[in-house]
């Protein structure tokens, strides 16, 4: 089991990835407000977070560079319906470990959240 934080503007896409990952046995936090996800990523130690790209406060790399000095050894999936190589190359520098692509595939996040959790991803590799 896990503790996953996830962030996206869209509750029912949090709820959603909530929902497939409750039922693989992890415990997930779910957030709309960027704010609200870093504060709470300052005080309760996390295994992984789950970013969407586009936000309304700031993008979601910009989150994953705050959780990263928050606690550098969290690993990161980054989610966009926007894939850009730019985007996913910027994502990666900044220690994202994969990026999926919206809308969400159930077993394809289950299964990078596995790999990642697993210590099995190949930084760099990630393909759009």
């Amino acid at each position: 089991m896990a503790e996953i934080l996830v962030l996206d503007d869209v509750l029912d896409a949090a709820v959603l990835i909530e929902k497939i990952l409750t039922k693989k046995g992890h415990l997930v936090y779910t957030f709309t407000d960027e704010d609200a996800a870093i504060g709470f990523a300052g005080k309760i130690a996390v295994d992984l977070a789950i970013l969407d790209i586009k936000l309304q406060k700031m993008s979601g790399v910009e989150v994953l560079a705050r959780l990263k000095q928050i606690q550098p050894e969290m690993h990161a999936i980054m989610l966009t319906g926007f894939p850009t190589v730019e985007t996913a190359r910027e994502a990666i520098s900044l220690g994202a470990d994969e990026y999926c692509v919206k809308p969400i595939d159930r077993r394809e996040l289950e299964d990078k959240v596995e790999k990642v959790l697993k210590g099995n991803n190949r930084k760099g590799a990630i393909a759009l």
